[in-house]
């Protein structure tokens, strides 16, 4: 009967033991083994990024000979052009003050609109070009 019994558990008997609340068995080598793997794992990950890394460098190696090809700028270098593009003031900016403008300039206007309106009314018939000359 043992026989059978042992046969119908298979190995699982050194496991009834753990699962009925029985001490596990300490391996005495089970703190250097973990030691050994977790720096396996440090190992494989510093060659993980290393790799990954040098992969890196030879698209910006790639990048930067297109770039110099075609004469293109990095997203960077637009961008530090454009702020300072923007942080200096441009002449005839509509951002530009006040005072920068040249005297005479608001002069000019009022003949062009007259002469645009001498036009207008040149084409005209008769009776109207009256009313607004009055």
């Amino acid at each position: 009967m043992d026989f059978v019994m042992k046969q119908a558990l298979g190995g699982a008997t050194k496991d009834m033991g753990k699962m009925l609340g029985g001490e596990e068995e300490k391996d005495p080598d089970a703190q250097k083994k973990e030691e050994e793997r977790q720096e396996a794992l440090r190992q494989q990950e510093e060659e993980r990024k290393a790799k990954h890394a040098r992969m890196e460098a030879e698209r910006e190696k790639v990048r930067q000979q297109i770039r110099d090809k075609y004469g293109l700028k990095k997203k960077e270098e637009k961008e530090a052009e454009e702020k300072a593009a923007m942080e200096q003031p441009c002449e005839g900016s509509l951002t530009r003050p006040k005072k920068a403008i040249p005297v005479g300039c608001g002069d000019d206007e009022e003949e062009e609109e007259e002469s645009i309106l001498d036009t207008v009314l040149k084409y005209l018939p008769g009776p109207l070009q009256d009313m607004f000359k009055k």
